[in-house]
């Protein structure tokens, strides 16, 4: 690696991951941030999730701490932002890779359900953020980066609270860079197409009873590239946006799909929790 983040920390809220035979997006990026020289606060839900990752960074003699945090709970992300000060000193890099997926339709959504999938996927990012602004903009190079999809740029008719919250970032993402440009913090978002996740492969397996390689093939096929993409992927556009090469890039919405926001509508998103 070249140390490409050497001498920098890194929050990454959502680094655990569910069981599967592959890595997850957030896992997959602490992992390289802190191999390009970072030290890493991991953070989950589930803090043995977040702590599985910190030991695999540990396991590399990286540096890698765990916490755990429920985003939508406004003391929690207080809380947090503390700890990473304290924990870290300071805080160049927030790493947003929290989200909800639903396939209910309009008609069949609840609004508790609606609400729900609004609070973690858009509320509870910008609330995170809110805390960790001024940590980042006393850094003077402070990084946010969020996780959206290909579902916010190109909607999934049986998705439509996913699909709306996951466009609502794009448009979060693009607001908070142009409020905290002034003040040298850069905001980018990064939306992943069908990458080969726990959460996108073999938690569809599960609820689908196919097999992990039926489901993978179906998904490949609907990729203009011919097959899905992998963490390492979205974790790689990650890097390049949190390093100082991209010191000029503020407010873009990366597609990381593959070519599938070309044209090709994205396969409905199962059910399912990440944070």
């Amino acid at each position: 690696m070249n140390g490409r983040l050497e001498g920098k920390t890194a929050v990454v809220v959502g680094g655990g991951q569910t069981p599967g035979a592959t890595i997850g997006n957030g896992r997959a990026t602490a992992l390289l941030y802190a191999r390009e020289g970072a030290r890493i606060l991991v953070v989950d839900r589930n803090f043995d999730a977040a702590e599985d990752t910190a030991k695999q960074i540990r396991a590399e003699g990286l540096s890698a701490d765990a916490y755990r945090a429920d985003i939508t709970v406004e003391e929690d992300c207080v809380n947090l932002a503390q700890a990473a000060v304290d924990r870290l000193g300071m805080v160049n890099i927030l790493h947003n890779n929290v989200g909800v997926v639903s396939t209910k339709r309009t008609e069949d959504l609840p609004v508790q359900g609606w609400q729900r999938i609004v609070d973690i996927n858009l509320t509870g990012m910008w609330q995170t953020s809110k805390y960790f602004l001024p940590i980042l903009r006393d850094s003077g190079n402070g990084v946010v980066i969020n996780i959206s999809s290909l579902a916010g740029l190109v909607p999934g008719g049986q998705a439509i609270a996913y699909s709306t919250t996951k466009a609502a970032v794009n448009a979060l993402t693009r607001s908070l860079a142009l409020e905290y440009a002034p003040q040298g913090v850069r905001v980018n978002c990064i939306a992943p197409g069908m990458v080969d996740t726990p959460l996108g492969v073999d938690d569809v397996a599960r609820a689908t009873h196919q097999s992990r390689d039926d489901v993978a093939a179906s998904r490949a096929r609907l990729i203009p590239m011919g097959r899905q993409g992998t963490a390492w992927d979205v974790a790689h556009a990650a890097l390049f946006l949190a390093s100082d090469e991209a010191a000029f890039i503020t407010g873009a919405v990366l597609a990381v799909d593959g070519g599938s926001s070309l044209g090709v509508a994205p396969s409905p998103p199962l059910a399912a929790e990440r944070s």
